[in-house]
């Protein structure tokens, strides 16, 4: 125990649930797996690969937990213009995995650039947040002169802009995922609320307005029975015509009957549908998954039907409810930070963990459109694996200096008295 302490300094129940996490990752992603199994005849490869990821993710967890927040600042910066420019060059020589040009392969890894412009993004975010904060605390002149007053906000739309706009051609669930956690992070930083309605008026108007378009064209195509092959207007996007059915599936899909069902053009949605339904309040238990030998994605996009097919309702209750204590533990660390940028940094990893995990859960119950995002730190991969571990990492290394800083200043006291 005493070398463990040791090792794993910060907030115990976030080094908890972070544990338990990997355990249910381990276990389910092993059971899902079927289908790789099959296919490459290697009984441990796929769960072994996965465990290796694993392996890396939580010794640069463990790394990342004992760097002050003064460096992971000083790498945030750095990271920003590295992070653009993969970003870059994977819309022009990117790999193709899945129909979707996303990876870049540098000394035969293969990673995402935009799991690490999240990264980067939160912390330059949590910069800008920290001056524009300090500022209306300190600075009564900063109050009243209006348009200094707004110019943390435009830099923060510039520069998410920027990397959202080169995420957004491949991959349009992680750039909406990505101005999500920036809005939220804005919210809780005081930007003014003007703005924050303007934000949300403009949001709210362009989503309403794709997804009005999207199912007008569609049954504008219905009569030549090409609703999921016909795309008119400029094609913004490489995965636009895969949104585009994604939507329609989802806002235009009639109910059926079982037996009708059309198992080839819906099988994602359909046997994600039947795991669940098939789960009752306990599971069939892990390993005994029927389901995932259906699912194309049931190691990533739809693990979380599977869990509750293995663990049951109360199982995939547990899960949110490990993401949801996750989010107030953070809020918790945050409120005990001294300084302002651990606080905004430690909000904006949480939030990026959590409603990734929320957006993923509600795809996997019907609740969205199929997203293609993963379930942090429970899905198979590699990029978001490791990173999600950074993540976390981070959390755990504010915590820890919170921890530092309270033994300083019981220490002075002791010494005062």
């Amino acid at each position: 125990m005493g070398l463990i302490r040791t090792l794993c300094k910060g907030d115990k129940v976030v080094w908890l649930i972070f544990t338990i996490l990997c355990i249910i990752s381990i276990i389910e992603v092993f059971s899902a797996t079927s289908r790789l199994t099959y296919g490459s005849d290697n009984h441990w490869g796929p769960i072994t690969r996965h465990c290796l990821y694993l392996a890396i993710g939580v010794a640069a967890l463990m790394v990342m937990h004992k760097m002050s927040y003064m460096q992971i600042r000083k790498i945030g910066v750095i990271l920003y213009p590295i992070s653009a420019a993969l970003l870059a060059y994977v819309t022009v020589r990117g790999m193709v995995i899945n129909g979707a040009s996303r990876w870049i392969e540098i000394a035969g890894i293969t990673f995402q650039p935009s799991e690490l412009a999240k990264l980067s993004i939160i912390i330059i975010v949590s910069i800008i947040l920290t001056w524009h904060t300090t500022l209306l605390r300190e600075n009564k002149e900063y109050v009243k002169q209006q348009g200094f007053k707004y110019l943390p906000f435009w830099c923060i739309i510039g520069l998410t802009g920027f990397i959202s706009l080169l995420i957004f051609r491949e991959n349009i669930s992680t750039a909406a995922l990505l101005c999500l956690v920036v809005y939220l992070m804005m919210f809780i930083g005081r930007i003014p609320g003007k703005l924050m309605l303007a934000v949300t008026a403009v949001a709210g108007m362009a989503v309403i307005a794709v997804i009005a378009i999207v199912l007008s064209n569609a049954k504008e195509s219905d009569e030549t029975e090409t609703a999921k092959q016909t795309t008119s207007g400029v094609k913004l996007t490489n995965r636009s015509e895969t949104g585009k059915n994604r939507l329609i599936d989802f806002f235009m899909a009639e109910k059926v009957p079982p037996e009708e069902f059309d198992l080839d053009n819906n099988g994602q949605v359909a046997h994600a549908n039947m795991a669940i339904a098939s789960s009752h309040l306990i599971g069939c238990m892990p390993g005994n998954s029927v389901q995932r030998d259906f699912l194309a994605q049931a190691f990533s996009d739809f693990i979380f039907a599977i869990i509750i097919e293995e663990l049951g309702l109360i199982g995939g209750i547990f899960v949110v409810f490990l993401y949801l204590l996750l989010l107030i533990r953070a809020g918790r660390i945050a409120r005990k930070c001294d300084k302002l940028f651990p606080s905004f940094l430690v909000m904006g990893l949480a939030l990026m963990l959590v409603t990734q995990a929320m957006i993923n859960m509600c795809v996997a119950v019907g609740l969205l459109p199929v997203t293609g995002q993963p379930l942090p730190l429970i899905s198979r991969g590699g990029t978001s694996t490791v990173m999600n571990c950074i993540f976390v990492g981070i959390i755990l290394s504010v915590s820890y200096y919170n921890e530092k800083q309270k033994l300083k200043s019981e220490s002075f006291k002791t010494e005062i008295q």
